[in-house]
């Protein structure tokens, strides 16, 4: 019998060496293929998971942020002396030093010619307390009452901060959504619907008119049935109930009542009118002594109004009344006009017949001043917290559209600041509003948000995993291989 030669193998193996992704040359081959693959896609990866971010006018914000807005307003006495005009300065000057609605204005008195200008307010002695666009007509002798109508006309005191938690952000436009809500239309005592053009033409639109310089405005309407109540009302009598201060701030019930429906971007105001059921009428509002009020109508800051409607009999009708229409408009109106932060005429001073539009000249522009007041300071804020938001998160980018926004806001806000005791009130207001808007847009922009709340240690947790299991394997073939090959060439 022969001996057993050592280097055959069994019957159905094949030597390793053989197999040809086995031979050194393929099987290194297709190391270095897969090392290859690797570091050209790195350029790749590195492309599409960068951040754009691009360079910011720090600079730039830095000298704008903490500049003040000075808003010059020139009152011209007509026939008056150079004594009685600088005794009213020195007045003035002292009401600015004591109250802080009077910041940033520049109060100007002369008695010299009057020009015509726009923004120049004209003081003329008269018998009544009277205004016609800028013009104000009063006794001059009564020097105590000129103050306080001038100061109470050109800084009402409804601009107080304190006075003004109820007055809606500044937005360049708003939606205005009326809503007719009854509780329960199966129970009776609901209305079917209302004429929303009729009363929105006849008390609304007025007011819209005369704020278009400032804002513009949308209109939706809806007619729910069924709107309940999110808690449960308590009788105050036999025969009524009551909603307490607590029951007001709960109100509106945002789980059932759906109360906007476009898609936007801009704030809204709501205006409800309330049709109670027949097992919670009438329903009124309770004082804080917990009598009955007068009024049935409240306003919830910043977001709108409400009236509840009680009809004078327990019925289902087809339309609201023109009583009830009128009634409840107009206290929308009333409503819209203090959300809107429109100061009220003082007491005593009456305007002309002639005077046109339901807002005075005095007060419209007192509203332009608040509003370029505080859009000036609210862009600065936004401008400086977006620099120490980018300062602060590295991988927050900062695109083209981000970076066209800031740099259009500052130049808005550099025109207001450098510009505002030349320019025209309605000039500085549209650069404030512009500014504003630029940098609220930039801020929050949804692009630049995308990353925000995904910092790095986030991608080093993702992406560990899955490359750890790929490249390990093939760094110790690598090293393997390389082993292999620098000992074949140390026999050789």
């Amino acid at each position: 019998m022969d001996a057993a030669q050592p280097n055959k193998l069994p019957l159905g193996l094949r030597n390793p060496a053989d197999i040809l992704f086995q031979k050194d040359g393929v099987r290194r081959a297709i190391i270095i293929a897969y090392w290859t693959a690797i570091i050209l896609a790195i350029p790749l990866w590195w492309h599409t998971t960068s951040i754009e971010r691009l360079p910011l006018p720090e600079a730039r914000v830095s000298q704008q942020v903490d500049k003040p807005v000075t808003i010059p307003v020139t009152i011209c006495l007509q026939g008056a002396n150079l004594a009685l005009s600088s005794r009213l300065q020195n007045a003035l000057d002292g009401q600015k030093r004591a109250a802080s609605r009077w910041e940033g204005l520049d109060i100007r008195v002369t008695s010299a010619q009057c020009e015509a200008n726009d923004d120049t307010y004209t003081v003329s002695a008269g018998q009544q307390k009277t205004i016609h666009g800028r013009h104000l007509t009063i006794p001059l002798d009564h020097f105590e009452d000129l103050v306080e109508k001038l100061s109470s006309l050109i800084a009402p005191v409804d601009i107080d901060q304190g006075r003004q938690t109820r007055v809606a952000q500044f937005a360049s436009r708003y939606r205005l959504a009326f809503s007719l809500l009854n509780e329960d239309a199966s129970l009776q005592n609901s209305v079917m619907g209302w004429d929303v053009r009729k009363g929105i033409k006849e008390h609304v639109q007025p007011i819209l008119d005369a704020l278009s310089p400032l804002h513009n405005f949308t209109i939706e309407s809806q007619v729910q049935f069924y709107a309940p109540l999110a808690f449960d009302l308590r009788p105050v009598s036999n025969d009524s109930f009551g909603l307490s201060y607590d029951d007001l701030t709960v109100f509106v019930n945002s789980a059932e009542w759906t109360l906007s429906s476009s898609v936007s971007n801009d704030p809204v105001l709501h205006f409800l009118l309330f049709i109670p059921s027949s097992d919670h009428s009438p329903l009124n509002i309770l004082n804080s002594d917990g009598t009955l009020s007068k009024s049935t109508a409240f306003i919830l800051p910043q977001w709108g109004g409400i009236m509840v409607y009680n009809s004078p009999r327990i019925s289902t009708v087809a339309k609201l009344s023109e009583h009830g229409l009128h009634r409840s408009f107009s206290t929308f109106a009333t409503q819209l006009m203090t959300l809107l932060g429109v100061p009220e005429l003082s007491s005593g001073v009456l305007r002309s017949p002639n005077d046109p539009g339901l807002v005075s000249a005095w007060q419209l522009d007192a509203l332009s001043r608040r509003r370029i007041l505080e859009t000036a300071k609210g862009t600065q804020d936004t401008l400086r917290s977006f620099i120490q938001l980018a300062n602060q998160i590295d991988n927050m980018p900062i695109g083209e559209s981000v970076r066209n926004d800031i740099e259009g806001s500052l130049n808005a806000l550099e025109k207001l600041l450098n510009t505002a005791s030349a320019s025209s009130l309605s000039q500085s207001f549209r650069s404030s509003a512009e500014a504003f808007n630029l940098a609220s847009s930039a801020f929050f922009s949804p692009g630049m948000l995308a990353l925000l709340y995904f910092p790095a240690e986030h991608k080093y947790a993702v992406y560990s995993p899955l490359f750890a299991s790929a490249v390990i394997p093939l760094i110790v073939a690598a090293l393997r291989e390389f082993k292999a090959w620098k000992k074949q060439r140390t026999q050789k």
